[in-house]
């Protein structure tokens, strides 16, 4: 409007503007900069949460009308349009999102007034956007993480499957990345499968925390109208309720911190395993083949079969890891409650949450074309360097403290690698000079696979404890 004109009547220039103006500009003179709009509009990425806004408006209006608020005949009419709206979205007749509108709850109050008239403008009666968007994305979360578990779970059965196929397939381990002892490949999987169980178990507690409904807070301080927050938070299914103190409900991103974190942590036990095959894989080592579906070449060196996989997953994990330090960081500084900067969390969440989904997914098909070189893999364990801690606890056995033991097996060791020789090559005379308590017995230690079946401890590598965990993990509920 030319500023230098005569003012209009103010319900002729509040009727006007109001055909242009965002849903909140009564109390502004001129419209939003195009380029302001563009900077603060969120629903680019925020109309993912369509489903989960019109659900919490629908029990709003419900709740609304049970308190006299409107009329049941306003709740049915805004009810019923939210329904038309949602299948719009669903099968692309909506068209476009106004960036005007900024977000994808003032698009769809917006269009739900265009389609029912003035029940519309009832919907947002004793509701702030502050505790909308807190309600949607605690919504939207929820199904999130019970879709990010069951993954979990799933990426698990394909762990415990392998681990019971090759629980007598030996192969060295590793401390240090240096050889250390042989172990079987069925206890691999399984140190896996104990990771991805702690991963599920911090999303379901992440759960359990934000299992609480903000709606009703307002923008800080609740409503003078008279709501019922608790029929709201049943209606939405929220375990726990509304939230305690609506201060900390409108300003709370704990749960999508704790979120970020879970998924943060599960990609570092993603990121090591590829480290591990990425390894295995090579030519070096040759212990492995990943499925070609998960591989790919190179546009020069036509021998090539990259683990792109791996390699993509090892980078994913620190993008992953700066959207929890861009969400930290954004939080640190707020005072309460309520700050735009917090419409930064969203891009953060959404872009994590796609990123592991998708790689969960990936994982499991991958690991299950791993074809294991079970040759190569016996061959590098049959190093009977990696059977010295046996000798020294067999000299345990026979009345010789540790770390006497140790350091008398330590300098075997020591002298075998200076003349070239291993440990299985050197006679019982030989040995007896540096172990005076050897045996014959002590010339059979040098075998894998007695190594692996000699630690018949619970948790240990012996295939007999390996089967014994797969049962185990047969026997929980979700598997």
């Amino acid at each position: 409007m030319d500023q230098t004109a005569t003012p209009l009547p103010a319900d002729t220039a509040a009727s006007k503007q109001g055909q242009n103006r965002a849903l909140w500009g009564g109390r502004f003179a001129t419209e939003t900069n195009e380029l302001v709009a563009r900077l603060s509009e969120s629903v680019s990425y925020d109309h993912r949460l369509y489903k989960h806004d019109i659900a919490q408006s629908k029990a709003h209006v419900r709740m609304l009308a049970k308190q006299g608020l409107v009329t049941a005949e306003d709740a049915a009419q805004c009810t019923s349009g939210l329904d038309q709206l949602c299948s719009q979205i669903e099968n692309g007749t909506f068209g476009a999102f106004d960036i005007k509108l900024e977000d994808i709850h003032m698009n769809i109050e917006s269009r739900l007034t265009r389609l029912v008239g003035e029940p519309g403008s009832k919907l947002h009666t004793a509701r702030s956007r502050n505790d909308q968007v807190a309600t949607d994305l605690r919504l939207y979360l929820r199904d999130e993480i019970q879709l990010l578990v069951s993954l979990v779970r799933s990426l698990q059965r394909v762990l415990v499957t392998l681990a019971e196929e090759y629980a007598q397939v030996i192969m060295p381990g590793f401390t240090h990345l240096q050889h250390a002892q042989p172990v079987v490949l069925g206890h691999y999987f399984l140190a896996y499968c104990e990771m991805f169980d702690r991963d599920a178990g911090r999303l379901e507690d992440t759960l359990n925390r934000l299992d609480f409904c903000p709606l009703g807070s307002g923008a800080i301080a609740t409503t003078t109208l008279p709501i019922d927050r608790f029929f709201v938070a049943e209606q939405l299914g929220f375990r726990h309720g509304p939230c305690r103190n609506s201060m900390d409900a409108v300003s709370d991103r704990d749960f999508a911190l704790e979120l970020l974190a879970a998924i943060s942590i599960s990609m570092m036990h993603l990121s090591r395993m590829s480290e591990d095959l990425i390894f295995w894989m090579s030519q070096e080592a040759g212990w492995i083949e990943l499925g070609d579906a998960f591989c790919t070449g190179s546009s020069l060196m036509p021998q090539k079969k990259n683990p792109d996989v791996c390699e993509l997953t090892r980078g994913k994990t620190g993008r992953v890891y700066g959207n929890l330090l861009a969400l930290l960081a954004m939080m640190k500084g707020l005072p309460l409650c309520y700050n735009r900067d917090m419409q930064e969390d969203k891009e953060r969440i959404f872009d994590s949450l796609d990123t592991y989904k998708a790689l969960l997914q990936i994982f499991r098909e991958m690991i299950l074309t791993l074809k294991p070189n079970q040759e190569r893999m016996f061959a590098a364990a049959s190093d009977p360097s990696l059977m010295a801690t046996d000798l020294a606890e067999w000299l345990v056995r026979n009345g010789v403290p540790f770390r006497e033991a140790h350091h008398r097996v330590g300098a075997l060791v020591g002298e075998c690698t200076r003349s070239g020789r291993r440990l299985n090559e050197l006679t019982l005379a030989e040995m007896q000079r540096v172990v005076p308590e050897a045996t014959a017995d002590c010339l059979e230690l040098f075998d894998p696979l007695r190594s692996v079946q000699a630690r018949n401890i619970f948790g240990g590598t012996a295939p007999e404890q390996v089967r014994s965990q797969v049962a185990f993990w047969k026997r929980q509920p979700w598997f």
